[in-house]
C-alpha cells in the first residue's frame, strides 16, 4: 500500500490495474484521470484508513461505474477522505445518524441553509452510491439510506425555515393553544421508504386549523404556511453552484398545478371525498408523513386511509389499474422508450400494479395488506395464497433485481432516468457495475426477468377479463338490432318469454340509475350485461331471475364498484345467479346492503354460517377496531356483522345446507352476539362518563337481557324483531356511581338500557339492527324501561296475567351479569312451578288464543296463515305453554328448556301429551317454520293454500280440541 505514501500515481496504477483491465477503453481513461487527481491530493496524507485493501479494491469499480462519484471526489478529495477516515465509508447509519450529522450544523440564513444542505447532500450520496457499487450494502440498505437522507433533509430545512417564520411573523396556534406546525407528506417512492438514487421527492403539504396571526398585517395562517412551502420548496429544489438537495415535485397535492400549496385537513378531506381521481387513491397507497408535527398528523393519515381502503372488495381496481398502464405504454411506444427499466413491460410498476390492484381491492378488509413497501406486499400476498408463494417470491426477485439496475443507471450521472443505455461503452458499465462480464449476458438474464413479470401481470391483470361475450349478447344489451331480430336472438339464448325480457332490459337501459352512469360505469355495465345474459342459461327460471338481477344493478348502478366485482369475476357472477334463482329476497338483500357482495366470490364460507363461539370471536376482533365512544362505528359495524352473517344462514338454506332447525339457531346466535356486544360497549362508555354503580365492575355489571318469543325460544327467523326485557340489581337505587359525572344507580342502569335500545333498533343507512319489542317489560308500554329484579318478580307474583306467565315460559337470559342470570333463572323456575287451577287455566289460555286470533288471522277461505290460522303455529304454543304452566308444580324439569321442541319431549316424558301427539306437533311446528322461512326467502307473506297443509292442520286442530277444550 506504499501507494498512498509516497503518491508514485505508476505504483498506484500496478497495483489496481487487474480491476483496471476489466474496464471499458473510454471508461478506463476517465477513471486513470481521475484516479491521478486523487493521488496527487493524498500524497501527503498518512491515514491507516486510506491504506485499507477493502478501500483501495473498490476504487475502479466504483469510480468506473459512476461519474457523478468520480468527479466529485476529483474537484473535492476532501470529500471522501472525510467519509474514510470518519469510518462513514465502511459503516452502517443507524436510524439517527442523518439527524444526528445535521444537528452538528451551524447555520446562519437561508442561503447558508441551501448551502450547507447541498454540501451535505453530495457527502451522502457519495456514500451511498459506493456501498451499493461495491457491493457492501444490500438493496433495502441502499433504499432506507436515501430515503432516511430525504427525511432527514425536509425535517431539517423545515424546522429552520418555521422557526425563522415564526421570529418574523408570529406562531401560528392550534385551539388548544400549541403552535401549528404543517404536515408534509412523502408519496411515491419516498413515502414508501423506497426512494431510487436519483429519484425526486413527491410531497403534500397540509396544516390541521385555520387563523390569523397577531401580527400587523393579520396574516392569515394559510398565507403564513404557502410561504413557509415556499420557501422550503426552493432550499431543496433549486439548482445553485453547489446543486440542488433533492428536485422537489408538490403536482400530487389537490387540484394538482393549479390547486393551492397547501390545504387545511377540512380542505383535503372534501376534496378527497368528493372530487379526488381514482389515480389519487393509487398514489395515497403510499403517502407517509416524512415531516411537521406527526401528533397533529396522525388525524390526517386515518383520513386518508379511509379514502385509500374501501370496505368492500373494491373489483374496479382492476379495471382502473390496467387502464392505467394500457396509457403509460402507448406514451412510451410513441416515444420510442419501450426499453424503460420503470415504466415498461415487465419493468418496476407492473410489480407494483400487482402488489397495489391486491392492496386497492382488499386492503379495506384485510388490514395486513395496508402496507407501503411492495416488498412487504408481495410477501403477504404468497403467504395469503392471492399469489402462489413461488410467485411471489420471484416478483421479490425480480423486483430486486430490477431496482438494483434502477439504481446503477441513476449513479452513473446522478441523472433522472430508467432507460436502458444505448451507447455501448455505458451499456459495458452497466453490466460491469451489476457484475456480469458483458452486455449481452445482462441483457439475456434482464429479459427473462421482465418476461416473467410481465407474464404474472398479465395472468394478475387478465383475472377478470373474460372472454369477449357472444355477439348475440352483445346486440341484445346494445339494441342495435330491430326488434324482431332482438327476440329472436333472445329465443335463441332461450328465454322463453322474448317479449316480456326486451322490455325489461329495456326498460332497465333506459332507467335513470343507468342513465346517471359515468363513462366509466357504463363501460362496466357494458360488459357485464352480455355476460349476464349468458350466464343466466344455467338456471330453469331464467326470466324470472333476470328480472330480480335488473332489479338488484338499478339499486347499486350508482357504486359501480359491485358492478365491476361481477363483471370481473365470473364465479361470483354464477353464484349470485344461482341464489337469485333460487330466491328473490337474495336480491332484494344485496339492494339495500350491497357491501356484502363480496361474499359472493368465496363458496367455502358462504355455506359456512359462523357457530356462536366462531361469531364471538370474529365479532370482538371487529369491535377491537372501533374507539370505545365510538358509538356511530360500533353500530355500522354490528349492522355489517349482522348483514353478512345472516346472508351465510340464507345461501346455506337456499342450497339445501342446513335444515330449519339449525336455520333458527343460526339466526339466534348471531341476535345473542350482538345484544351481548352492545350492552358489554354500552356499559363501558357509560362506565368511563359516569364511572360504576358500588359493588359493580366489568364481570359483575348487574345488568341482564332477557329475551322472550322467538329469541327466547331459539326460533328466530330472517325477519324476527326481539322481544326484550332489561333487568338491574344494586342494593341501592339512590347510591352514586364512583366516576368523573355521578348520577344515581337507577338512573345509570336506566341509560344504560336506553343505550342498548339505542344501539340496536335505530335507524341507519345501513339499516336497522333489529325491531325491538318490550311490551313484555312489567306495565307493558307504561312501564320502566329497566326494572329492578326483586320488583320484576314481585309483578310476576302478584300483578302478571296469565298470558305474561305464558310468555315466561320462553323467556331467557341472552346477555349480561352471570349473577342476574342465576337469579332470573330462580324466579322463572319459582313463577312457572306456582300451582295453578287447571280449569281456569284451561279457560284463560284459551280466551287469549282466541283474541289473538281473531285480531291477526286475517286470512279468507282456502288460505292459512302459518302461524294465526286454527291448527297453525300459535295454536301449537299456546298447547305447550298451558302444558308447562299446568304441570310445572308436579315436574319442576318442564322449566329447563324454552324451545318449544324440548319442551313437548319434557311434556311427554312426564305423561301429559301422548308420544304420537308430541311427535305430530313437532312435526307440524317444524314443517310450519320450514314453510315460513322459505316463504320469506321468497318475498312472500306466512300464508299459504289451506290445501297444502289440510291434513297437518286437521291433526293439530284436533289435539287443540283434546287438550284445551
Amino acid at each position: 500500500m506504499s501507494i498512498f505514501l509516497h503518491g508514485h500515481y505508476v505504483s498506484l496504477m500496478d497495483n489496481l490495474e487487474s480491476e483496471l483491465a476489466a474496464l471499458y477503453p473510454g471508461q478506463r481513461e476517465i477513471v486513470e484521470a481521475s484516479l491521478k487527481k486523487w493521488a496527487d491530493y493524498i500524497s501527503g496524507l498518512d491515514f491507516k484508513d486510506l491504506k485499507t485493501q477493502k478501500f483501495t479494491a473498490s476504487i475502479v469499480k466504483v469510480w468506473g461505474c459512476s461519474l457523478f462519484v468520480a468527479e466529485s471526489c476529483s474537484r473535492k478529495p476532501e470529500l471522501l477522505v472525510d467519509l474514510v477516515v470518519s469510518g462513514d465509508l465502511a459503516a452502517i447509519y443507524s436510524d439517527t445518524c442523518y439527524h444526528d450529522k445535521l444537528a452538528l450544523l451551524a447555520i446562519n440564513s437561508e442561503a447558508d441553509l441551501m448551502a450547507k444542505l447541498r454540501h451535505f447532500r453530495r457527502r451522502e450520496m457519495i456514500r451511498i452510491a459506493w456501498r451499493d457499487l461495491a457491493g457492501w450494502a444490500p438493496l433495502t440498505e441502499t433504499l432506507l439510506d436515501l430515503s432516511g437522507l430525504a427525511d432527514a433533509c425536509i425535517q431539517y430545512a423545515l424546522a429552520f425555515l418555521y422557526r425563522q417564520a415564526c421570529d418574523k411573523r408570529g406562531v401560528p396556534l392550534l385551539s388548544n393553544g400549541r403552535p401549528q406546525q404543517i404536515i408534509v407528506l412523502g408519496m411515491g417512492k419516498l413515502g414508501a421508504c423506497e426512494l431510487n438514487y436519483s429519484s425526486d421527492v413527491d410531497l403534500i403539504f397540509a396544516y390541521a386549523e385555520e387563523g390569523v396571526l397577531a401580527d400587523r398585517k393579520a396574516t392569515s395562517y394559510g398565507e403564513f404556511f404557502t410561504r413557509l412551502c415556499q420557501s422550503l420548496v426552493k432550499v431543496l429544489d433549486e439548482t445553485t453552484v453547489d446543486g440542488f438537495v433533492f428536485r422537489t415535485d408538490i403536482r400530487l397535492r389537490p387540484f394538482g398545478d393549479s390547486g393551492p400549496i397547501i390545504m387545511t385537513f377540512d380542505g383535503m378531506e372534501k376534496y378527497y371525498q368528493t372530487q379526488a381521481r381514482e389515480w389519487e387513491r393509487y398514489a395515497m397507497i403510499k403517502a407517509r408523513q416524512v415531516a411537521g408535527d406527526f401528533d397533529t398528523g396522525a388525524k390526517l393519515m386515518v383520513m386518508l386511509k379511509s379514502f385509500v381502503y374501501r370496505r368492500y372488495l373494491d373489483y374496479g381496481a382492476f379495471e382502473e389499474l390496467r387502464a392505467l398502464k394500457v396509457q403509460i405504454t402507448l406514451e412510451l411506444r410513441r416515444k420510442d422508450r419501450l426499453e424503460n427499466i420503470k415504466l415498461g413491460p415487465g419493468g418496476i410498476r407492473e410489480i407494483e400494479f400487482i402488489g397495489q390492484a391486491f392492496q386497492l381491492i382488499r386492503g379495506g378488509k384485510d388490514k395486513a395488506l395496508q402496507k407501503r413497501g411492495i416488498l412487504e406486499v408481495l410477501q403477504i400476498l404468497g403467504q395469503s395464497g392471492l399469489l402462489s408463494e413461488t410467485e411471489a417470491e420471484q416478483l421479490r426477485q425480480s423486483y430486486c433485481f430490477l431496482r438494483r439496475i434502477e439504481n446503477h443507471i441513476q449513479q452513473y450521472q446522478d441523472k433522472q432516468t430508467h432507460d436502458l443505455p444505448v451507447q455501448p461503452a455505458v451499456q459495458h458499465i452497466l453490466a460491469y457495475s451489476l457484475d456480469y462480464p458483458d452486455w449481452h449476458g445482462f441483457k439475456h438474464e434482464l429479459d427473462k426477468v421482465r418476461s416473467y413479470v410481465h407474464e404474472v401481470f398479465g395472468l394478475v391483470f387478465s383475472l377478470s377479463r373474460q372472454e369477449v361475450a357472444p355477439r348475440l349478447s352483445q346486440k341484445i344489451w346494445a339494441c342495435i338490432a330491430d326488434e324482431a331480430e332482438l327476440i329472436a336472438n333472445l329465443k335463441a339464448c332461450n328465454f322463453q318469454e322474448p317479449e316480456e325480457i326486451l322490455a325489461a332490459i329495456k326498460g332497465f337501459k333506459n332507467s335513470s340509475a343507468t342513465r346517471r352512469l359515468t363513462a366509466k360505469g357504463a363501460a362496466v355495465l357494458d360488459r357485464l350485461m352480455p355476460q349476464l345474459i349468458e350466464a343466466v342459461q344455467q338456471v330453469d327460471n331464467r326470466e324470472e331471475t333476470l328480472k330480480r338481477l335488473l332489479g338488484l344493478f338499478e339499486a347499486v348502478a350508482g357504486r359501480n364498484v359491485y358492478l365491476s366485482l361481477l363483471s370481473e369475476n365470473p364465479d361470483a357472477l354464477s353464484q349470485l345467479i344461482r341464489l337469485s334463482s333460487a330466491s328473490p329476497w337474495v336480491s332484494d338483500y344485496l339492494a339495500h346492503y350491497p357491501v356484502l357482495f363480496d361474499e359472493l366470490l368465496d363458496t367455502r364460507t358462504l355455506y359456512e354460517p359462523l357457530k356462536k363461539n366462531d361469531l364471538d370471536a370474529q365479532l370482538k376482533i371487529l369491535l377491537s377496531q372501533i374507539d370505545r365512544q365510538d358509538v356511530e362505528q360500533l353500530m355500522i359495524a354490528l349492522r355489517q356483522f349482522k348483514q353478512l352473517n345472516v346472508l351465510r344462514v340464507a345461501a346455506a338454506d337456499i342450497m339445501g345446507v342446513i335444515p330449519v332447525m339449525v336455520v333458527s339457531d343460526y339466526l339466534t346466535y348471531i341476535a345473542e352476539n350482538i345484544v351481548s356486544h352492545s350492552v358489554e360497549r354500552a356499559w363501558q362508555m357509560l362506565a368511563e362518563t359516569h364511572g360504576y354503580p358500588p359493588d359493580s365492575d366489568n364481570n359483575a355489571i348487574g345488568f341482564a337481557v332477557i329475551g322472550f318469543g322467538k329469541l327466547g325460544g331459539i326460533e328466530l327467523g330472517y325477519g324476527s324483531d326481539l322481544d326484550l326485557v332489561f333487568l338491574y340489581d344494586c342494593k341501592d337505587g339512590h347510591a352514586l356511581t364512583e366516576g368523573p359525572k355521578p348520577v344515581s344507580c337507577s338512573r345509570f342502569y336506566g341509560k344504560l338500557g336506553q343505550k342498548v335500545r339505542h344501539i340496536l333498533d335505530t335507524r341507519m343507512l345501513s339499516g336497522v339492527l333489529y325491531e325491538v319489542d318490550m311490551r313484555l317489560r312489567p306495565s307493558g308500554e307504561s312501564g320502566l324501561l329497566v326494572n329492578h329484579i326483586n320488583s320484576y318478580e314481585e309483578y310476576l307474583k302478584n300483578q302478571a296475567w296469565t298470558w305474561e306467565h305464558q310468555a315466561l315460559v320462553r323467556g331467557r337470559f341472552i346477555a349480561g351479569d352471570p349473577l342476574l342470570k342465576a337469579q332470573f333463572e330462580a324466579i322463572r323456575r319459582k313463577i312457572l312451578s306456582v300451582p295453578r287451577d287447571s280449569a281456569q287455566l284451561k279457560k284463560e289460555v284459551r280466551e287469549m288464543r282466541e283474541k289473538m286470533r281473531k285480531a291477526l288471522d286475517l286470512t279468507g277461505a282456502e288460505k292459512f296463515d302459518l302461524k294465526q290460522s286454527k291448527g297453525g303455529i300459535a295454536d301449537i304454543e299456546f298447547i305447550v305453554q298451558f302444558g308447562v304452566l299446568d304441570q310445572a308444580s308436579k315436574n319442576k324439569a318442564l322449566t329447563t328448556y324454552t324451545d318449544n321442541i324440548r319442551l313437548l319431549d319434557g311434556l311427554r316424558e312426564h305423561g301429559f301429551i301422548s308420544a304420537t301427539n308430541a311427535d305430530t306437533l313437532k312435526t307440524a311446528y317444524c314443517a310450519y317454520r320450514d314453510y315460513g322461512h322459505k316463504l320469506v326467502l321468497q318475498g312472500d307473506r306466512a300464508v299459504i293454500d289451506e290445501s297444502e297443509v289440510a291434513e297437518m292442520r286437521t291433526q293439530v286442530e284436533q289435539i287443540w280440541r283434546d287438550y284445551m277444550e
